[in-house]
């Protein structure tokens, strides 16, 4: 009887264990839950000016709406300068809101979403008292549970923590070469990851977005200025809405790219975006001249530009050092709009008639087409016994207002001449009764 009377003990025994094991987790969760909402509690005492937003995120968690949850606490921390606090203890907030709410039940949210929170709250780490080593840890922290976060979500942070690495390194002045390296590698491996990425998904824009910004800010600290022009014009188009501060500073550097990048030539990509328009009535506002006379090709207003500004030129290194780039370059858009603003069927043109427009000598005038030609702006033949050169095509370009009008004007001249042709042909066709 002994005997089995310990048995039954041991099995009993063996019976709390799983009972425990519950409870014990049971209670692990009413802890995280009952943390998330005091936290909330606290602060919506501590600024009564949030306590909606912080109320609001309490309820949303203690009913587990956890889609409500992430795009509300998105919203919150997209907003630093009318949400970002202290705590009581003198702490980031966002820091504070993402460890002791976002963190709780990080799985159950978009992932997607959860990574622009987290890149929000190292940004805030980042502005709010320049605290680059918080900031790193809260993105390097998120990559290690890549396996969880998917394709999409993983490039995002991956991107935002590379643009982390660089605008620290601007702000502290020192580039890591090595850094610089890692970067790189990351930028290639991500390419690939956007080609796969299909176009049409909610999150492909937020990605694309995200990527392209840190491709270009990578391209503004190694160079080259073509290579940031590029990356510059994608970012801008999957970034409708840029914050007004970075507007100015983009604009400034996307104008002094296109005017010194090499192989640059179609201005009306950048001259009809709207970021140009944050220069107009500051003391950059004669670079958006600059821009406006090279998508026009006007060889004339750039030397008055040019000449008026000259003290603002000097004090741009980018434009002085490919000073000569620049020239050439004004010099062949002014042959490449000669041709574009002239009908197909009038494309015999003089060397004199060309050396007017340039503003070149008129022995240089076979220089200047012979450029153009080995680069592909124009095709055509040249006779330089007559001086004369015969255009058979001209680059591909995007067109300003200005411009679409006049082609518009050719295309009525055009339908005209199609209209009297067709009621000669009719007059000269016989009829048979």
């Amino acid at each position: 009887l002994k005997y089995h009377q310990t048995n039954l003990n041991i099995h009993a025994n063996h019976l709390e264990i799983p009972k425990k094991t519950v409870m014990s987790s049971s209670s692990s969760y009413m802890d995280t839950s009952t943390g998330a909402v005091e936290h909330c509690e606290t602060m919506a005492s501590l600024h009564p000016d949030l306590a909606t937003q912080y109320n609001t995120i309490s309820s949303l968690f203690s009913r587990k709406l956890w889609h409500q949850l992430t795009i509300t606490i998105l919203d919150f921390v997209s907003t630093p300068t009318s949400t970002l606090r202290l705590t009581a203890s003198g702490g980031n907030s966002y820091l504070s809101l993402y460890d002791r709410v976002v963190l709780t039940c990080d799985k159950k949210l978009n992932q997607l979403t959860l990574s622009r929170i987290a890149a929000a709250v190292a940004a805030s780490l980042l502005k709010d008292g320049n605290d680059y080593v918080a900031a790193r840890a809260t993105l390097e922290n998120l990559l290690e549970k890549k396996a969880r976060l998917g394709p999409a979500p993983t490039l995002y942070i991956e991107s935002q923590l590379a643009l982390l690495h660089l605008n620290h390194m601007e702000m502290s002045n020192e580039m890591d070469a090595k850094l610089l390296r890692s970067i790189k590698e990351t930028l290639a491996s991500g390419d690939a990851i956007l080609q796969e990425m299909d176009a049409a998904q909610t999150d492909a824009t937020v990605v694309h977005s995200s990527y392209y910004e840190a491709s270009m800010t990578y391209r503004k600290a190694v160079g080259t200025p073509e290579a940031y022009y590029r990356e510059a014009l994608l970012f801008l188009n999957y970034t409708p809405n840029v914050a007004p501060k970075r507007r100015y500073q983009i604009a400034t550097d996307v104008s002094l790219a296109a005017l010194t990048g090499d192989g640059v030539f179609n201005f009306g990509e950048i001259v009809t975006h709207n970021i140009l328009e944050s220069l107009k009535g500051t003391e950059n506002q004669w670079l958006l001249d600059l821009m406006t006379v090279f998508a026009n090709g006007n060889v004339f207003e750039f030397r008055k530009i040019t000449a008026a500004h000259a003290k603002d030129i000097e004090g741009q290194p980018a434009l002085t050092s490919r000073a000569e780039l620049v020239q050439e370059k004004i010099t062949l858009l002014a042959l490449v709009n000669m041709v574009f603003e002239r009908p197909s069927a009038e494309r015999t043109l003089d060397f004199q008639d060309v050396a007017e427009r340039t503003g070149v000598e008129l022995e240089k005038v076979e220089w200047v087409i012979m450029r153009a030609l080995s680069l592909g702006l124009i095709k055509g033949s040249m006779d330089q016994v007559d001086e004369t050169v015969t255009v058979s095509w001209v680059m591909p370009r995007v067109l300003d207002n200005s411009q679409l009008k006049a082609l518009a004007s050719r295309f009525a001249d055009w339908a005209v001449k199609v209209s009297k042709t067709k009621d000669y042909m009719g007059e000269q066709n016989p009829v048979f009764s």
